[in-house]
C-alpha cells in the first residue's frame, strides 16, 4: 500500500509512505545493497543502527550463489541473512546482460552462462518471479532487458517492446502468496500482506520510447514502477532526462524507483523529479578506496593531508566513525588495508546517505526543500 502524503508545490519532490509484509518505508528513501546476502562489511544489526528502512539483494548472484535449494532450506532471504526489515529483490537482468558469459536472448528468455563457472543457465520472466518468491522478498522486479549505452533507436524500440511483453509475463506468474517472516521482531502490521511487483520503464536515451514504455507498464499494471536503464555509462544530463521523459506517465499514487543511482546531488535532483526510491553502491563501494560523503563533497581519505588531521570525517555526524575517531586514524587503516577502515568508512557512508534522506523528508515536510537543494547541490564539491 502506498500513501502519498505531500507533493512540494514547487518541485516534483513527493513524501509518502509504502507499507510491505516486513515494514513500512518512508520515501524518499535510499535502500543500501546487500548483493550476495550482506550488505559488504556490516552486519543486519548494525544496520538498524544506522536506520535503514529497507536493503535491496540481488536476484542474480543469489541465484547462482547459493542457489535456490539453499534459499529453500533457510526458508527465505530474511531468514537466511537475519534482517527482519523490508527487502526488494532485482530481477537480475541487468547482471545478466553485464556479467554473464555468452548470453542469447530470445522471446522465451535468456540463455546464458554465469560469471563463476560458466554454467549453462536459462532464465524466463516466470523463473525471475519464481526466484523472488523463493527469495521471498517484500518487492520483486519484472525481468527486463537493459540496452547498452549507446545503441540505436531500432534496437531500443524492440528490446522495450519485448520488456513490456515479459513483464506482463512477469505479472501473470508472480506468486501471490505471504511473505515468510523474519528473524527477530516483526516490524509490520501487516502481516501476511503479498510480495508487491514492480515493472520496469526501459527506452534508452530516447524521448518516444520512454514515453510508450512507461505507457505500456503502466497499461500491464504494477505495485510500482522503476526508472531502468539509466547510469549505464551515458552523460548524467542524458540521464536525467531519461528520467524526466519517463516520471510524467507513471501515476502519481505508485511508487516510482530510480535503478542504480547516485551521487548525493543526482539523489537531490531525482527527488526534485518526483522519485522516491534508490539505490546505490557507491557508498560501500567508494568506501573501501578510501573515499568519503560528506555534506561538503567527497573526500578521499588517502590523501596526505589527511595523515595528522584530528576532526571527525565530518563535524556534527553522529556516525560510528565520526563518534570515536579521527580522520588521521581512518587514514592510516586505509593505507594500512585494515578491515576496521573500510567497515568505519562504510558505516559513515551509509549513515550519510539515509541521514541525507531523513533530511530531504523533513525538509519536504516543512516546504523548504527547494531551498536545502539548490544550498546543498551548490555547496558539493567532488575531490578525486
Amino acid at each position: 500500500m502506498f500513501e502519498l502524503w505531500q507533493t512540494d508545490s514547487a518541485t516534483k519532490a513527493r513524501r509518502a509512505r509504502l507499507t510491505t509484509a516486513h515494514g513500512v518505508i518512508e520515501t524518499p528513501a535510499f535502500m543500501p545493497v546487500g548483493t550476495q546476502g550482506s550488505v559488504k562489511g556490516v552486519s543486519p544489526g548494525e544496520l538498524r543502527e544506522l536506520e535503514a528502512q529497507i536493503i535491496l539483494g540481488n536476484t542474480y548472484h543469489l541465484f547462482v550463489r547459493p542457489g535456490m535449494e539453499v534459499m529453500r532450506h533457510f526458508g527465505g532471504l530474511h531468514r537466511f541473512m537475519n534482517w527482519d526489515g523490508p527487502i526488494l529483490t532485482d530481477s537480475g537482468g541487468y547482471q545478466i546482460f553485464s556479467l554473464a558469459k555468452l548470453r542469447k536472448i530470445t522471446e522465451e528468455g535468456v540463455q546464458f552462462q554465469n560469471h563463476l563457472d560458466g554454467t549453462p543457465t536459462f532464465i524466463s520472466p516466470e523463473n525471475a518471479m519464481e526466484i523472488q518468491a523463493t527469495l521471498g522478498s517484500d518487492i520483486a522486479m519484472v525481468l527486463d532487458e537493459c540496452p547498452p549505452y549507446p545503441c540505436e533507436h531500432e534496437y531500443a524500440a524492440r528490446s522495450g517492446e519485448m520488456t513490456a511483453r515479459w513483464a506482463r509475463r512477469c505479472k501473470e506468474a508472480n506468486v501471490q502468496r505471504p511473505t515468510p517472516k523474519a528473524f527477530g521482531v516483526q516490524r509490520s502490521t501487516e502481516e501476511g500482506m503479498r510480495q508487491l511487483l514492480f515493472g520496469i520503464v526501459q527506452g534508452g536515451t530516447f524521448k518516444d520510447l520512454r514515453r510508450a514504455s512507461a505507457e505500456a507498464t503502466v497499461q500491464i499494471g504494477f505495485d510500482g514502477y522503476a526508472i531502468g536503464g539509466v547510469s549505464v555509462g551515458e552523460p548524467e544530463a542524458e540521464m536525467m532526462q531519461a528520467v524526466e521523459w519517463s516520471e510524467p506517465f507513471l501515476p502519481n499514487d505508485k511508487p516510482r524507483y530510480a535503478m542504480g543511482l547516485g551521487t548525493p546531488p543526482q539523489l537531490l535532483e531525482l527527488i526534485a523529479r518526483g522519485v522516491d526510491l534508490f539505490d546505490c553502491v557507491l557508498p560501500t563501494r567508494l568506501a573501501r578506496n578510501g573515499t568519503a560523503f560528506t555534506a561538503g563533497g567527497s573526500l578521499n581519505l588517502k590523501n596526505a593531508e589527511f595523515a595528522l588531521q584530528k576532526g571527525p570525517i565530518e563535524e556534527g555526524c553522529t556516525c560510528p566513525a565520526c563518534r570515536d575517531f579521527t580522520r588521521g586514524y581512518l587514514r592510516h587503516l586505509i593505507k594500512a588495508e585494515e578491515i576496521l577502515g573500510l567497515r568505519l568508512m562504510t558505516l559513515h557512508n551509509l549513515y550519510f546517505y539515509l541521514n541525507l534522506m531523513k533530511r530531504v523528508r523533513a525538509e519536504i515536510a516543512a516546504g523548504s526543500f527547494p531551498a536545502f537543494r539548490r544550498t546543498f547541490v551548490a555547496g558539493y564539491r567532488t575531490n578525486d
